[in-house]
């Protein structure tokens, strides 16, 4: 349903950009081409009179997005994920943006525990708050069990929100297009996958089961990590529209003075937040994609308690050794070798000169690491890496953005508490790590494990396998069809025999 009001929906946001003073911002800090600055001039500028005010205490686009609504809020904080195509200046403001809605009322949050839930709030719950906090897709509210009496956080979706973001979403998709269609230069950024991207992830948003989820998975994979919580959720008190999960008691992490007062010891803090993200990316490629200051609290006995797990990030085995790769590079200097894993992986094409890309990740990496450790910053070699990629045609890899852009936020946090953390030595022993065990000696051994279990796996299947690529070899093509064959075959036999005795002999040596 990309009509008429998808039309309507841009021009009410260019005019709200061009009230608040945030159109030219953020076509700078996209360096949009020509063409589309003027299509959004004439989305935006005769109808300035029609756009939101918005808090004029606020900086001017932040102050547009949180006129314009949840779904504007939610987007920006998603493209705070999205440095290629904002700018890492940019990228930075919107991973701050706070959410300045007001909750809606108690009574309804209410009823809306008691419908999904199908029990009233004052069977569920001893104590039921008034909401601690309110965003643009829920509100939080603090309450004690009925039956345990330990205190739990229950989290409600807005009501309507659904069908209010689907509208959005589809004005989305429609500037989307738009942008691409007038600026072919823009495909290279994707925004019609990056607002896909964005409709998945507020998709898993909108069902708190997944929320849920993604908790649980969380705090399993974690349970060994020293000195770190996650709060767990409390199954039978969770729905589509409501998540309960159990209370997390701490000092935010924002309020420094405060966790200093307390006792706690900030460099070291500092050191395990940033070790903490890479184990959980490097080691379960499930890591926490929202891990800035107001999702993070300190626990009175100084444990880091992580939590809200709307955005979640997840990278496979390949991807993880790439980055770990890359990041090694980087930490060891090895720019021949850098270069190397990106055309390997295919994040270079091949017809542009090795040579010449060593030399720029050279320009990237020098500098940053002639200076002192208070100058040392992944954010700045994130931006110089996205200038060098753009400049020899590299796509923009999704699965690898918001990774990316997590390691920028959790370095911003970590600083906020170490101005002088060298995020280069305290990575180093995470990843080196890694790579110890997942591309050495032992990596290769586990791999061959792994192949021959899966070759033991398929190995009913083998003898018809090759008994079809022989036939085939022999007729020439797919075209004609082998017969059925029913009864045993002994040729089968021996070939499925001969394989399991390979198969034997392998996993003894491998083993």
């Amino acid at each position: 349903m990309r009509g008429p009001h998808n039309i309507w929906r841009l021009i009410r946001t260019g005019a709200t950009f061009e009230r608040t003073g945030a159109m030219g911002v953020a076509l700078d800090a996209m360096q949009a081409p020509r063409n589309v600055r003027a299509a959004a001039r004439v989305l935006g500028w005769p109808f300035r009179w029609l756009g939101y005010r918005g808090d004029p205490s606020l900086p001017p686009v932040t102050r547009a997005i949180t006129a314009l609504g949840p779904a504007y809020i939610k987007f920006g904080q998603i493209l705070s994920t999205r440095p290629d195509v904002v700018g890492v200046e940019l990228a930075n403001q919107l991973s701050y943006l706070q959410d300045k809605l007001p909750p809606f009322p108690t009574d309804q949050a209410r009823q809306m525990i008691e419908a999904d839930l199908g029990r009233p709030v004052a069977g569920l719950f001893s104590e039921f708050s008034d909401p601690v906090a309110a965003a643009s897709i829920a509100q939080v509210h603090r309450a004690r069990l009925a039956d345990g009496g330990r205190d739990v956080a229950v989290k409600v979706l807005r009501p309507g929100i659904n069908a209010a973001f689907a509208r959005d979403i589809d004005a989305f998709h429609f500037g989307a297009n738009m942008i691409e269609m007038l600026s072919p230069a823009t495909r290279r950024l994707r925004p019609r996958d990056v607002v896909a991207h964005f409709e998945g992830v507020v998709n898993g948003e909108l069902d708190l089961r997944l929320e849920a989820a993604s908790a649980s998975l969380f705090a399993e994979n974690t349970r060994e990590d020293a000195r770190f919580q996650v709060p767990a959720p409390q199954w039978n008190l969770c729905s589509r529209r409501v998540l309960t999960s159990d209370w997390a008691e701490g000092i935010p992490l924002g309020n420094v003075a405060a966790i200093r007062a307390a006792g706690h010891d900030t460099e070291a803090l500092a050191e395990r937040i940033l070790q903490l993200f890479l184990s959980h990316a490097l080691r379960d490629g499930f890591f926490h994609g929202d891990m800035h200051q107001g999702n993070l609290k300190v626990a009175p006995n100084g444990d880091l308690i992580a939590y809200d797990f709307g955005i979640m990030g997840e990278i496979d085995e390949y991807t993880r050794r790439i980055y770990a790769e890359i990041l090694m590079g980087f930490i060891r200097r090895d720019y021949d070798m850098l270069a190397k894993v990106h055309f390997e992986a295919g994040y270079v094409p091949r017809d542009r000169d090795p040579a010449a890309f060593a030399r720029a990740l050279r320009a990237v990496g020098e500098p940053i690491f002639g200076a002192d450790a208070s100058q040392i910053s992944m954010a700045n070699l994130l931006g110089y890496l996205f200038e060098v990629t753009e400049r020899f045609g590299m796509q923009t890899r999704t699965e690898l953005i918001l990774l990316q852009r997590t390691m920028v936020v959790v370095e911003g946090v970590a600083r906020s508490l170490d101005p002088n953390l060298n995020i280069w030595k305290a990575a180093r022993p995470v990843v080196e790590d890694y790579i110890k065990a997942n591309l050495g000696p032992r990596a290769l051994i586990s791999d061959g494990q792994q192949i021959a279990r899966t070759l033991q796996r398929a190995m009913p299947l083998m003898p018809r396998l090759l008994e079809d690529a022989i036939w085939r070899a022999r007729h020439g093509s797919a075209q004609v069809e082998r017969p059925q064959r029913d009864r045993f075959s002994w040729r089968s036999a021996a070939i499925g025999a001969a394989a399991t005795a390979a198969l034997s002999l392998a996993l003894t040596a491998l083993g």
